[in-house]
């Protein structure tokens, strides 16, 4: 794959980059350069390599999964200059 100066150009535009005329080529070819080297990815057998997440053996600490009300309506609703029965009370603003 390749970029032509045109693609540069609307890259540069959804980027929202101001590159000038005489800047074009240059980009096109450091683009084109990035893109052969990633390109060289390809080339690389990897049958039989699992996928590495980290390099770090890692395990996610679980907790059981229970269900609980969190007994704190009382405390949330604490700091509201306006509850009842643990509901927030607001002004109405649709008519």
């Amino acid at each position: 794959m390749s970029v032509n100066d045109k693609t540069i150009k609307r890259i540069a535009h959804l980027a929202r980059i101001a590159i000038h005329d005489n800047e074009t080529e240059r980009i096109t070819k450091k683009f084109n350069a990035i893109l052969d080297f990633a390109k060289q990815l390809d080339e690389i057998d990897v049958t039989g390599v699992d996928p590495l997440i980290s390099v770090i053996p890692m395990t996610l600490r679980t907790r059981e999964d229970s269900i609980t009300d969190g007994n704190k309506a009382a405390d949330i609703v604490a700091n509201a200059p306006v509850t009842e029965e643990n509901f927030f009370l607001v002004s109405k603003i649709v008519e």
